[in-house]
């Protein structure tokens, strides 16, 4: 079976995110789609995560300040903003040869259209790279355990490393530069 996707996993704040930003900045020009993740902050205090299309669009994907809606620890999930931003961010519309992920996480997760979605694009052999919780059931659990994937522990000594070892596999694994 041809692999077709990486998933990097490791603890918080490993490096994940900073590798697939990295990832993205090497493979321009060619046709990315996808999102990453990024801390919200207030007076040095994580209080959220804003979710960030590679196509300029953002929205808060959870905040310890929402109410209401399904929660993940302190914070309350936005599933309605991720699921406006997965419809563009995932689109199956064949403009992407590559689709970049952070994160295939518990909170991602809640969103039934980020479940099918990635689902479909595991099950498509299309290219993909996301970043995976290191724990999970579910999608976090079956991405890992498929044989079409390669699985890449994050660690401090390999993390400034990996998107160039990413970027090379890609090139040999999944078709090649545009």
């Amino acid at each position: 079976m041809r692999k077709h996707a990486i998933l990097l996993t490791g603890p918080p704040g490993i490096g994940k995110t900073t590798a697939i930003r990295r990832v993205a900045e090497r493979l321009a020009p060619r046709r990315v789609r996808g999102f990453t993740t990024a801390e919200m902050r207030e007076k040095g205090e994580r209080v959220g995560f804003r979710i960030q299309g590679l196509d300029g669009r953002s929205a808060v994907l959870a905040h310890v300040d929402f109410a209401g809606g399904p929660r993940v620890g302190r914070y309350g999930v936005d599933v309605g903003a991720l699921d406006e931003i997965v419809a563009a961010a995932l689109a199956a519309d064949g403009s992407a040869e590559v689709f970049l992920i952070d994160e295939i996480g518990k909170m991602e997760c809640l969103s039934e259209r980020f479940v099918a979605r990635v689902t479909a694009l595991l099950e498509s052999g299309q290219p993909l790279v996301a970043t995976i919780a290191a724990r999970g059931g579910g999608l976090i659990e079956h991405a890992k355990r498929r044989a079409d994937v390669e699985l890449w522990q994050v660690t401090r000594e390999n993390r400034d490393g990996l998107p160039g070892r990413v970027v090379a596999w890609l090139d040999e694994h999944a078709g090649g530069p545009a």
